[in-house]
């Protein structure tokens, strides 16, 4: 694994940061470690939306029209 060191960091955030892992049970490292994977993982999550952009497969349908077709879909699933 690789370490990671962040430089200048203000008292004043430092404190609350290490206010909140001691909230939590946790030390500043485990907590800030929790934060950065957090960030991480949510980072997929944009690319993810961003693959759905162009999608052109009833994204802009009405709410009448997507009403109508899941009544389409029922009524051909109860035949």
């Amino acid at each position: 694994m690789v370490a990671l060191q962040i430089r200048d960091v203000p008292d004043e955030v430092r404190a609350i940061l290490a206010d909140r892992a001691q909230q939590l049970g946790q030390s500043l490292q485990a907590y800030l470690l929790a934060l950065v994977t957090s960030e991480a993982e949510r980072a997929n999550n944009l690319a993810l939306l961003k693959s759905f952009e162009d999608r052109t497969d009833g994204a802009d349908s009405t709410m009448d029209e997507t009403v109508a077709e899941i009544g389409t879909a029922r009524t051909e699933r109860l035949r």
